[in-house]
């Protein structure tokens, strides 16, 4: 059982990056433009403007360009928590058809449709209301995940804003009365009072608002050029930064994955030390209950090393049975976790190494105690 545990500690931290890296790996972006001194949205908040996709397109080398919106929210469904990692998909360039998905359609409109993993426990055809409209699932991915273990859904980037942005009509209704009363009692106001009647308009006809930003830029490079080239240019830019596909996956295991990934390896270290020491425990009581065999073994002319090689014999099918017993109850149970564990070849392969370092060891307890046995213990009954 600690084997197990061990060995899905070794998963759970695999399952982490893989989530972590996962959203990134799928978009296929050659650069990421984010907010200026920041890491990427993944990491914290990045805004930066839309008309920033057009300024992308302008850069010689720049193939493609598109808006990226990411978010997470949470809602109650059937009395239970729903957790969403929404993302935006840059309509109509991007329709998620690059998706996994196992069951359904891409998106086929600008507005009220949603791609959901099955992770999110949503069917296909539900209608889900998020803000002030409701949402149709109308295709399902699977083992799309994000960064928090959060099941992801994709909508346009024009749906995903006013998800992200919603607010309630009395706070609408509120901000703009203040509005009006500021401008009413601004020097315009009273030489203009016409401008006052723009306060009640929606933000976006307001000249003195921005649009609303979006997280990102996503740019594909032309082929023949490198993306360093493109991104040296884009970093000249003092309003935002550049980031390479790989930087923006760097940034990510360096940064919400490192503690994780620290944590998880000081438990497989102490569980690792812990397993080692009862196998010692083990071996040694096992060794205690064949004294009186040994020394019968010893008086009849059995040499040591025979009796070596079945201690560590002994040790040695206790790990392997050990292991076995564990890789079988683990590829049972972990599918169960509410976060992915994913076992590799590699890393099973490492630690059926150490299970074997274990078993030698573990194994010098009890010969040691075998050594120290005299022949004629055996007479003494």
């Amino acid at each position: 059982m600690l084997l197990m545990v061990v060995m899905g500690m070794g998963g759970i931290y695999r399952g982490i990056i893989e989530d972590a890296t996962l959203l990134v790996d799928e978009v296929k972006a050659d650069l990421w433009i984010v907010q200026r001194n920041t890491r990427g949205p993944f990491a914290e908040v990045s805004r930066v403007p839309a008309n920033l996709v057009h300024r992308a397109l302008a850069v010689p080398g720049v193939k493609t360009a598109r808006e990226f919106v990411y978010h997470t929210i949470q809602r109650e469904r059937a009395g239970d928590p729903l957790r969403i990692a929404v993302v935006g998909l840059s309509w109509p360039t991007d329709k998620g058809e690059s998706l996994p998905i196992i069951a359904g359609r891409p998106l086929a409109q600008n507005h009220f449709e949603m791609i959901a993993d099955s992770r999110l426990g949503l069917p296909l055809g539900e209608q889900i209301r998020l803000g002030k409209e409701t949402y149709t699932v109308v295709g399902l991915t699977e083992n799309m995940i994000g960064s928090s273990g959060d099941g992801l859904a994709f909508c346009t980037v024009a749906d995903a804003l006013d998800i992200q942005f919603d607010v309630p009509g009395e706070a609408v209704r509120l901000e703009r009365q203040a509005r009006h009363a500021r401008g009413r009692l601004s020097e315009y106001g009273r030489k203009q009072p016409a401008l006052t009647e723009l306060a009640f308009a929606i933000p976006s006809e307001i000249p003195a608002f921005s649009p609303r930003q979006i997280s990102a830029v996503m740019v594909t490079v032309a082929p023949g050029t490198t993306s360093h080239s493109v991104a040296s240019i884009i970093a000249g830019w003092s309003d935002v930064s550049v980031y390479t596909s790989a930087g923006q996956r760097d940034l990510l295991l360096r940064g919400p994955v490192e503690k994780v990934r620290r944590q998880i390896g000081l438990f497989r270290v102490l569980l690792t030390i812990i397993a080692g020491i009862i196998m010692a425990l083990i071996l040694y009581t096992l060794t205690l209950d064949k004294l009186h065999d040994i020394a019968l073994l010893k008086l009849i002319g059995a040499p040591n090393r025979r009796i070596l090689g079945m201690i560590l014999q002994q040790a040695l099918v206790l790990g392997v049975v050990g292991y076995g017993i564990a890789l079988v109850i683990g590829l049972r149970v972990f599918p169960l976790f509410p976060r992915r564990v994913i076992l590799r070849g590699d890393d099973l392969t490492q630690l059926a190494g150490i299970v074997l370092v274990i078993s030698v060891l573990s194994s010098m307890l009890g010969i040691w105690k075998a050594v120290r046995v005299e022949p004629n213990e055996a007479l003494s009954g």
